[in-house]
């Protein structure tokens, strides 16, 4: 690994928000992912739909989408970004499917923008708020629930063009 300089540090060790100013505008995409572990009695809850707060899955979508966009009130460094596109997508993982045993939930999201700073950490946060609001929507029956595993799977556009995840869970 090649040494790099933080760019939210400055010479005198402040934090600070990168100036983008002289930056140009390119299309920017993120893909990220998260994993709520869960009983399998949860999981047939959430995909039968008979959760008492209503449609988790459908929330959780909703709530990654609102999340993305409000990212930069997170995150302090964050630009704020007119994001193009987000889209969150949650998959039931039942007995059997990963290799570690586990049944639960898994999202992924993809985030676009065209702007001069990247979209990487909005994907994370979507991913990140989705996950905890199935947790939300479902602790009063399973407080034992994990996330797991959120991490940037691709980014795309800028200086550094295309960067991807060699492996995948």
């Amino acid at each position: 690994m090649t040494e790099q300089k933080l760019t939210h540090i400055d010479e005198k060790g402040d934090v600070r928000m990168v100036d983008v100013s002289q930056k140009a505008d390119t299309e920017r995409v993120a893909i990220a992912e998260g994993f709520i572990s869960m009983h399998e009695e949860t999981l047939a809850m959430i995909a039968g739909g008979t959760a008492k707060k209503g449609d988790v899955l459908a929330c959780a979508r909703v709530a990654g989408v609102m999340a993305a966009k409000r990212t930069s009130d997170l995150i302090p460094m964050c630009h704020p970004l007119n994001i193009t596109k987000a889209k969150v997508e949650c998959a039931p993982v039942f007995a059997g499917e990963r290799a570690d045993g586990r049944v639960g939930v898994h999202v992924t999201t993809t985030c676009g923008v065209t702007g001069k700073t990247g979209i990487e950490m909005e994907a994370l946060t979507a991913a990140s708020v989705a996950c905890l609001t199935i947790y939300d929507m479902c602790k009063a029956v399973d407080r034992g629930m994990e996330i797991m595993d959120v991490r940037l799977l691709l980014k795309d556009g800028g200086k550094t063009g295309l960067w991807e995840r060699a492996e995948q869970a």
